[in-house]
């Protein structure tokens, strides 16, 4: 069994900790009372934050979705210098990662309060889900 990282509450924010899990993401939905993402002093504080808001598995689908697509377009806007490549990267990723969050997830996008850890935090679990240790 491979260690996993997982949101705890410590003093009222979350801090990550490694802790033994059977499965990448908890799809159960939590009681706890909501956290604000402007609290974090640190992307590391932040990103185990991040996956709790992602444990819907469509939701994550469609974020990895979004974001390979955006790096596809990334690629045509280097090889075609067609400005219009960078708008349709923007809408690919944003425009899936929206329609998980409000569709499938039922919450706001962190990207609303912490726009820079949410772009970090979109590629470091593109990267996990594609090393698994984030599943979809």
């Amino acid at each position: 069994m491979e260690t996993r990282w997982q949101a705890t509450p410590l003093n009222g924010n979350m801090a990550s900790s490694p802790e033994p899990r059977r499965n990448a993401m908890n799809t159960t939905t939590s009681t706890a009372p909501p956290v604000d993402p402007t609290a974090f002093k640190t992307f590391a504080q932040f990103y185990p934050f991040y996956l709790t808001e992602h444990s819907n598995i469509t939701c994550r689908r469609l974020h990895f979705a979004g974001s390979t697509l955006s790096l596809v377009c990334l690629a045509l806007l280097i090889v075609t210098r067609s400005p219009w490549w960078l708008l349709a990267g923007l809408l690919c990723g944003y425009g899936f990662a929206w329609i998980g969050h409000f569709g499938f997830e039922k919450n706001k996008p962190a990207s609303f309060k912490r726009p820079l850890y949410s772009f970090m935090g979109d590629w470091v679990m593109y990267k996990d889900i594609w090393t698994g240790k984030v599943r979809i």
